[in-house]
């Protein structure tokens, strides 16, 4: 058995740990798959450079609103899928080679699972025979995967998820989506920017309902505008017609049936740590599966740390980044350990519209018991608004703050540019920043989307 000082088993964030402060350590890092994990392989990234394309596809098409006379023509799927993943294989290909060829490292393609204290037996991909590693420190940093519910006749159609969906031959000509969260509304707005029918199934009153909700009332009006949302629907079971080319029904409580082509399931994810063999180790999962740690990203058993979407309530590519720096710190400073600060995270949806959000809903801080002063200013009194010429879509800045202590603890934008805007909102927050002054004593720039902002911080503070 090889014994190391450091054992990463993901490469996710987790790769971002060992830099050249490593040279003198003697590390192992364990990947079962793509190097660069979910976010750059099928995830934020990818998605993202599909999301350009749709947002320039639905300009093309509504810019009648404008007084411009154009139209969407279609778009070249497959060129567009290969230039896409094009770029993100060979940035993770790159990755792999760079680990294999560097002194001090052993990269081990195969899957990790423990067999003792900060002991792992790999099972290489290529079917070769299992090797035991041990180190003194391991880091769990293994991500999370698309879950299929437990819907009779789900898994025999054989639906897609955000793994794979991305990457499909040609464009359906209809598409069930069952989900409406992140996932499901980006999603939702490429294929719909593209051509595709789309038919959104989502169990609650609304789509994006974690999101506070005006944001969700909002933006589950508008999406439903350019496609196909089923509401309070809950898929009870799913058939699909013998044929490679069989049409899928998916089957209804709440709502007449659908029938589509194709059916991608967006309904959550969960933690690869159950493939880890935990039981016995000492380390602890709570009951969504996800590893247990403290403010150090130290887990429950002594030399094991653990990040990201392995670990974190918040399954967000910019905390997973974070825990890492966290846990590189420790690992280098081990009488100087990092804290994480996780109060102010901040997350978007780049659909049609977009959503940044920051800190509290509405409904969270009432729930809290705080003395709340609430502002709701629409983009639409708004210089850069009236440009955008969209008076009834009802996008908006909202605002909360603390009464008792002036300060800002929540901020959620629905509408273009969303997730720029929510920025100085985060810094604000971040930095405890008052709302008094905040607005004017910096310049804003006219007529920038900017001013929705500086305007609704104008009304907050009069509310204080």
């Amino acid at each position: 058995m090889t014994h190391y000082d450091l054992i990463v088993i993901g490469t996710g964030s987790g790769n971002t740990i060992v830099d050249e402060r490593f040279a003198s350590w003697r590390v192992a890092i364990v990947e079962r798959g793509l190097y660069g994990g979910t976010c750059l392989n099928r995830g934020c990234i990818p998605s993202k450079m599909l999301v350009l394309p749709a947002d320039a596809a639905q300009r093309a098409a509504r810019a009648g609103h404008l007084d411009v006379h154009s139209s969407f023509d279609g778009v070249d799927w497959p060129a567009l899928r290969d230039r896409v993943f094009g770029r993100t294989d060979h940035v993770a290909g790159q990755g792999h080679d760079y680990r294999h060829g560097q002194d001090g490292v052993d990269a081990l393609d195969g899957t990790a699972r423990f067999v003792g204290p900060r002991t792992l037996r790999v099972a290489p991909t290529d079917g070769g025979e299992e090797v035991e590693i041990s180190a003194d420190h391991v880091v769990i940093a293994t991500g999370s995967r698309p879950v299929l519910p437990d819907v009779p006749g789900l898994a025999e159609a054989e639906p897609y998820t955000s793994d794979d969906v991305m990457r499909i031959d040609a464009l359906p000509r209809r598409l069930g989506i069952v989900g409406g969260g992140y996932v499901g509304c980006e999603l939702a707005h490429v294929f719909a920017s593209f051509g595709v029918e789309v038919v959104q199934v989502e169990s609650a009153d609304s789509l994006l309902d974690n999101q506070d909700e005006d944001v969700a009332r909002v933006f589950t009006d508008l999406a439903s505008q350019r496609w196909d949302v089923r509401l309070e629907a809950r898929l009870t079971k799913v058939v699909r017609d013998e044929g490679p080319d069989g049409e899928i029904h998916l089957h209804l409580e709440g709502s007449d049936p659908v029938t589509v082509d194709a059916l991608l399931v967006a309904a959550g994810r969960r933690p690869n740590s159950d493939l880890l063999d935990l039981d016995g180790t000492g380390i602890e999962v709570d009951d969504q599966g996800l590893v247990v740690v403290d403010e150090h990203q130290r887990t429950t058993a002594e030399g094991v740390w653990a990040l990201g979407d392995a670990s974190s309530r918040q399954p967000l590519k910019h905390v997973a980044n974070q825990d890492a720096r966290v846990v590189q710190h420790n690992l280098l400073h081990p009488h100087d350990l990092m804290t994480s600060d996780h109060r102010f995270v901040p997350a978007a949806v780049f659909s049609s519209p977009q959503v940044g959000t920051v800190g509290l809903t509405e409904e969270q801080a009432r729930e809290q018991g705080l003395d709340l002063a609430v502002v709701r200013h629409q983009y639409a009194s708004t210089a850069y608004g009236w440009a955008l010429n969209d008076d009834d879509a009802g996008f908006l800045c909202k605002l909360l703050a603390d009464r008792s202590t002036g300060l800002l603890v929540g901020a959620h934008l629905v509408g273009p540019q969303a997730a720029s805007l929510v920025q100085p909102l985060i810094q604000a927050m971040s930095f405890g920043q008052p709302v008094k002054g905040l607005a004017r004593g910096q310049y804003w720039i006219h007529p920038a989307p900017t001013e929705v902002v500086e305007n609704a911080l104008i009304a907050l503070e009069g509310e204080l």
